[in-house]
């Protein structure tokens, strides 16, 4: 673990209280979830939790400091979430970073910010605030994250067994964490009974196999073909996989692409790219990758994580027909990619 991100854990697991403002962006919006529940876990289950979003503080930028000031009912403890959050928020953030005083803390979750975000600059200028990227992981890392995860949960997993989930997944921890809670049900493992995790469970329940994952749907978007992407929607939400789910893994693929083209854009063949990727790349899905990466340009790509982080937010307001926009954007993408025929 890298310093910096040891002394934010160490913060939020203390709930600092000279730390007014956690910014956890990034991809891995599911890390940062799981940063923010630190801070909730550090201040007791009876901690009253208070829930705002960066469009509600953008209309009334004075109510963030105003319920980090504020009393508990009760006389306990509380502390702030604000998810999702953007720019839009920064005048909300200055004014709790400037506020005399404020006893509750808050975590912020952004997706991916750039650079030059005025929300970034300004947390990581201050003092009484703390920022942290999270980054989806991959090989070696993600490996070790599933056999971390399964460890709280009474698994012992073998190297193989990680690799297989983490390849299934994504390196989604929301994913790798559904899977491994369905493991441990299956296998009535807890971390006083801990039961070593066989590839036979893995079959059993259609853990990390092809039927259960995203990498069909994935292919067929970026591969251009639309039809097949209708039919693997139509697949996934007869099993309860849509949304932001499907969202994320689509958006980890267009990142993925996307550094990948990079490397082309460079001088680099298909090939060399593919050859110097490593275990970046599940060995069952370089053909489709290579195929993916034929049909499509840096800009093209850069369009396509756009619109795709653009999805999400949307998704995650409130009232929005999640389902019909996330069909709507995959099949844009796809048709988009085989135009390129």
């Amino acid at each position: 673990m890298k310093p910096a991100e040891a002394a934010l854990r160490r913060a939020l697991d203390s709930a600092d209280p000279a730390i007014r403002f956690y910014l956890l962006y990034g991809p891995d919006e599911a890390a940062s979830q799981a940063l923010a529940m630190r801070l909730g876990v550090a201040l007791g289950a009876d901690a009253e939790r208070i829930d705002l979003t960066g469009q509600t503080l953008k209309g009334d930028p004075a109510r963030l400091a105003d319920e980090a000031a504020s009393i508990s009912l009760f006389g306990g403890k509380r502390w702030i979430r604000l998810d999702p959050v953007a720019d839009d928020a920064t005048d909300a953030v200055a004014a709790l970073l400037d506020a005399p005083a404020a006893g509750n803390p808050v975590a912020a979750i952004a997706g991916a910010l750039r650079k030059d975000s005025k929300l970034l600059k300004l947390v990581q200028g201050h003092k009484a605030a703390l920022a942290h990227a999270s980054y989806l992981p991959e090989g070696r890392d993600a490996d070790q994250l599933v056999v971390s995860l399964g460890r709280e949960l009474g698994l012992q997993l073998r190297n193989d067994i990680a690799r297989r989930l983490a390849a299934a997944t994504g390196g989604d921890r929301a994913l790798i964490g559904g899977e491994l809670e369905k493991l441990a049900l299956y296998l009535d493992a807890a971390p006083d009974r801990p039961r070593s995790v066989e590839q036979e469970a893995l079959d059993a329940l259609g853990a990390a196999t092809e039927e259960g994952d995203l990498s069909r749907l994935s292919h067929a978007v970026f591969a251009g073909q639309p039809a097949l992407a209708d039919a693997e929607l139509a697949r996934l939400a007869s099993e309860g996989v849509e949304g932001i789910t499907v969202i994320r893994a689509l958006g980890r693929r267009a990142l993925q692409l996307a550094q990948l083209r990079s490397q082309m854009a460079l001088g680099e063949s298909i090939d060399r790219v593919m050859e110097t990727a490593g275990r970046a790349i599940f060995w069952k899905e370089r053909d489709q990758i290579a195929q993916e990466l034929s049909r499509w340009t840096p800009d093209r790509l850069a369009t396509a994580v756009q619109r795709l982080a653009e999805a999400e937010r949307q998704v995650k307001a409130p009232g929005y027909p999640g389902h019909a926009l996330v069909e709507e954007e995959l099949l844009t993408i796809a048709r988009a990619a085989e135009r390129r025929r």
